[in-house]
């Protein structure tokens, strides 16, 4: 059996082994959901509303223990393992409670033409669904496609990123513990090749969440079938800083945004414009409040070893262009661990200006009006979030850019509200999680007619009247405009 090593970032130590999933192994646990998806959906939405209950309260119990698995496996502070689980739990609840409201029957309105029949429209379980996690946010991220999957009626095979196999296999132990019955939730591990077995093993769906390339690899593996795919991938999102911005709140924004995690956030702030007329004081700000952040105590390491060159390649290229380093610099690159850089002057056709870093870097750049700071956001091919800090104009600014979401005077507040949808748009994917748009995700619209009486106006017969011929031709004048 060939088994997949976990290294933490933080030491290099061995903190785990789990087995690497072949195809046929990833084949048998889709066919094993598929055996158990009838149980699943027959137990209807209450029942399955009482078994992710108890779900969601075995993982509320085992919190500590899985922060510290977080922790080990990726490298943030425990703390901010537990923000995450506690969020993840938040978006659980609310879709284990609207779940019937948002995909249950509900009646649509006929036309006059078909005033005989009673309509109706329902949301049905795909199937089987297959979920590719992610490292960064390996509760959170995951868990709104689990759960909106599991909500619907699907089963699921779940596979956790590589870098966190012991926390996709903590949760799959976690629904065995608290729901009994046929497997519901299975849990494979492994590498690409095992995401890749996935992809082609006959589920009705992918929910994936990574970086744009390796969304792109994933959509033509699944093409292959005519799978369809949600796709929630890279950002590059940006900051956008009125003159009438609280200052200290869009610092403090700015700082946490770019920041926590090590930068390593898919809806990370990574581009700040800010009005030139606060631009000195904004900048000073954010300086001193990064100044206080150190990686090793209040950010951890950079998890994947690859994305230090990619950090390091930034950082040179802005600095190569013309951009100055007013906090960190290269030196700030040591090995995992990279304390947080703040760039000043970066042109805008710089690779830490238009490619995902995944770092705690941030490039702030001065603009004349918020004509312009909204201009150059949306240059991107990138298209997640954004946030906006304006006493008077913030609304009117969010609504021009490009992208998912925008939050006002707050960071990211539209992934941490679970009735909000989440997802981009150009690079960022298509699709939804969270929300009545992230159960309809993994769901089927199926419509219903009932005829309630014959239709008084026979129309869809070979022997229909030649009167009927004329009332219709009456009935598209007088209502469509003839008349």
């Amino acid at each position: 059996m060939t088994t997949l090593e976990v290294i933490a970032p933080a030491t290099g130590e061995v903190v785990g082994s789990y087995p690497a999933a072949t195809a046929d192994e990833v084949a048998e646990a889709v066919r094993q959901a598929r055996s158990a998806a009838s149980w699943w959906d027959g137990l209807g939405f209450a029942g399955r509303a009482r078994r992710l209950d108890a779900w969601r309260r075995r993982i509320a119990r085992g919190a500590d223990e899985l922060a510290e698995l977080i922790h080990r496996e990726m490298g943030k502070p425990r703390a901010d393992a537990m923000l995450e689980i506690a969020m993840a739990l938040e978006h659980l609840s609310w879709t284990t409670r609207h779940a019937g409201a948002v995909l249950g029957p509900s009646q649509r309105r006929p036309t006059s033409l078909t005033l005989n029949h009673k309509c109706t429209v329902e949301y049905r379980p795909l199937g089987v669904v297959g979920v590719i996690g992610p490292w960064n946010y390996p509760v959170f991220t995951p868990l709104g496609s689990l759960s909106a999957a599991l909500a619907a009626g699907n089963t699921v095979v779940f596979k956790p990123s590589e870098y966190t196999p012991g926390v996709g296999a903590w949760l799959g132990n976690a629904f065995r513990e608290a729901v009994d019955g046929p497997p519901v939730l299975r849990v494979v591990t492994g590498a690409g090749s095992t995401g890749a077995a996935l992809c082609r093993s006959g589920v009705d769906k992918i929910g994936f969440t990574g970086s744009t390339a390796t969304g792109r690899r994933v959509a033509a593996a699944c093409a292959e079938t005519l799978t369809p795919v949600l796709m929630e991938c890279g950002g590059k999102d940006a900051l956008l800083v009125d003159a009438d911005a609280d200052l200290d709140a869009a610092a403090d924004a700015a700082v946490w945004g770019g920041m926590s995690n090590a930068g390593q956030t898919c809806l990370a702030v990574e581009r700040v414009y800010v009005h030139r007329d606060v631009y000195e004081t904004f900048l000073d700000k954010v300086v001193a409040l990064a100044r206080g952040i150190r990686a090793g105590k209040q950010i951890g390491p950079v998890t994947m070893p690859g994305q230090v060159e990619v950090i390091d390649s930034h950082i040179h290229d802005a600095l190569d262009r013309g951009g100055r380093a007013v906090l960190g610099g290269p030196d700030a690159v040591r090995g995992r661990f990279v304390q947080p850089t703040i760039l000043a002057d970066v042109p805008e056709d710089s690779a830490a200006v238009t490619e995902e870093t995944f770092g705690p870097t941030l490039t702030v750049t001065a603009v004349s009006d918020m004509d312009t700071a909204v201009e150059l956001t949306n240059r991107s091919r990138f298209g997640l979030g954004a946030t906006v800090f304006s006493r008077r104009n913030g609304p009117a600014i969010a609504r021009r850019i490009r992208s998912g979401a925008v939050s006002v005077n707050a960071f990211v507040a539209h992934a941490s509200i679970p009735s909000l949808p989440l997802g981009g748009v150009g690079d960022s994917g298509y699709g939804r999680v969270h929300g009545a748009d992230g159960l309809r995700e993994f769901a089927y619209a199926r419509a219903t007619t009932v005829q309630r009486f014959p239709s008084p106006l026979p129309l869809t017969s070979f022997y229909r009247p030649p009167w009927a011929d004329a009332v219709v031709r009456v009935i598209v004048a007088v209502r469509h405009g003839l008349w």
